[in-house]
């Protein structure tokens, strides 16, 4: 009978015994906030388990943290962001705010505009529909990101795409689809106006 020799390639080490880097411990460390924010946990409390997340170096020294908290849901998880012009218009942006993996905007009679300048998101991509309808729908994204509008029907209205093809690696993908409808649709990066708003109040940590 031969015998075998030992495997002299390492094992996989368990998921939990898997080194933390710097985005996990940011992530443990964003869940307590919230939790705190919720009333989950006191704020001694908050501070004990911020300290240890930051000196955290595994998975399992990370989960032991919020092994009690709920689990935070995914942006891919989260219902559709639906906006609707209305009479007098919507808007959402430009300050911060949870980006889900798909927006529906209706611009009514009103209009309305989806401002992504300010937020952070770590989706790969994110499907927004616009229905430009009666005053359209305009779309702001962050320079650094890029737009894919080829499922979009113009309408009477039109399309209007000012994006660059220029994209950062790690930003989202604005996948756009819906109808021009008789407003139109404009996506675009911020104008001079905004980009000054932009520079002149830079976004906090």
């Amino acid at each position: 009978m031969t015998v075998q020799p030992p495997d002299p390639s390492p094992r996989p080490a368990p998921s939990g015994e898997l080194r933390a880097s710097h985005d996990d411990r940011e992530a443990v460390v964003e869940q307590l906030r919230d939790a705190a924010a919720e009333g989950r946990i006191d704020f001694d409390e908050l501070d004990s388990r911020l300290e240890q997340a930051l000196k955290s170096k595994t998975h399992a020294e990370l989960a032991a943290l919020t092994a009690d908290l709920p689990r935070p849901s995914s942006p891919e998880s989260r219902p559709p962001l639906v906006l609707k012009g209305g009479m007098f218009g919507a808007s959402q942006g430009p300050g911060r705010w949870e980006v889900p993996g798909h927006v529906i905007a209706h611009g009514g009679v009103g209009g309305v505009k989806v401002d992504f300048t300010r937020v952070e998101c770590r989706l790969t991509e994110v499907v927004v529909e616009a229905y430009g309808e009666t005053s359209g729908v305009t779309i702001v994204i962050p320079d650094a990101w890029a737009a894919d509008t080829s499922g979009m029907d113009p309408g009477t209205g039109g399309l209007t795409d000012k994006t660059t093809p220029d994209r950062l690696p790690g930003t989202p993908l604005i996948r756009l689809n819906g109808s021009g409808g008789a407003g139109g649709v404009v996506i675009r990066h911020p104008n001079r106006r905004e980009q000054h708003k932009l520079d002149s109040n830079p976004k906090q940590g």
